[in-house]
């Protein structure tokens, strides 16, 4: 079901026909969680298989607005996991270094070895989003690094690392409630900042900037997938489902023992 959600031609997607509250097939919050929780254990096995097959690395891009779900969505499909195998990497407002080189630099450290899975929570993307709604740069720079960017998902491509990445759409009202929640609950509350709502009176930018990005860097060797995200059960069975396909198309193989079965013999 996930591959409704990936999008194959990007030249043609309008973020607008898009719906946040979609939930596919799914009748029930019931059976989307019973389907996550087969999907969750697949991707454990999937995930074990990967670490020793060593010949692949998967990066896993999470991209959103405030309050869509990033953390969330880590938190829940990544829960069956060896931690010795995956990595999150949290991209937060590029320090003096990090400016003192190109915009991939920093990028580029966190990438997974083989074996792993690195996941971003957000990513080389907030120089075309972040950077372009609040000119921090010419639009001059900014329009050459969809290119920039494609180049660099595709040599990492070449050389085995499996690219997946995940818009979580939600709506402009479901955000509201969002931050409401936050807002109202003692243990969600130090998620609130003033950010939040500054950043939200640029939705409209927002939303043209990310449909550009998924216009111009959704590519058949790092495709993007625009998640439904207003009911977290579905947004977290998306993931997980889309991950599964993915990680089975590579045919990964457990290692051949080193050792004679034989040796079982002379154990006591």
């Amino acid at each position: 079901m996930s591959q409704r959600h990936r999008i194959e031609d990007g030249s043609k997607f309008k973020l607008s026909q898009t719906d946040p509250g979609d939930t596919g097939k799914f009748t029930s919050r019931e059976e989307a969680e019973a389907k996550l929780k087969s999907d969750i254990e697949k991707l454990r096995l999937l995930h074990e298989k990967l670490y020793v097959d060593k010949r692949f690395s998967m990066l896993v891009v999470l991209q959103a607005m405030d309050t869509g779900g990033k953390d969330g969505t880590i938190k829940h499909v990544f829960s069956g996991v060896n931690p010795q195998g995956c990595r999150v990497t949290s991209f937060k407002k590029p320090n003096e270094e990090d400016l003192s080189h190109d915009f991939l630099w920093r990028i580029s450290k966190a990438l997974p070895e083989r074996g792993t899975v690195g996941i971003f929570n957000r990513s080389h993307y907030e120089d075309v989003l972040v950077v372009r709604v609040h000119d921090l740069v010419e639009k001059s720079v900014w329009k050459k690094r969809y290119e920039a960017i494609n180049n660099f998902e595709e040599r990492l491509a070449n050389e085995g690392t499996v690219i997946v990445k995940f818009f979580l759409n939600i709506s402009k009202d479901e955000q509201l409630e969002r931050i409401k929640f936050r807002i109202e609950d003692p243990e969600k509350r130090w998620k609130f900042t003033d950010a939040d709502l500054k950043e939200r009176k640029f939705w409209s930018d927002y939303q043209e900037a990310y449909e550009d990005a998924i216009q111009k860097c959704s590519t058949p060797w790092a495709p993007w997938y625009v998640v439904p995200a207003n009911k977290k059960w579905y947004r977290n069975y998306v993931v997980a489902n889309a991950l599964v396909q993915t990680l089975e198309k590579l045919d990964l193989k457990m290692p051949k023992a080193k050792f004679d079965s034989d040796v079982l013999k002379d154990l006591k």
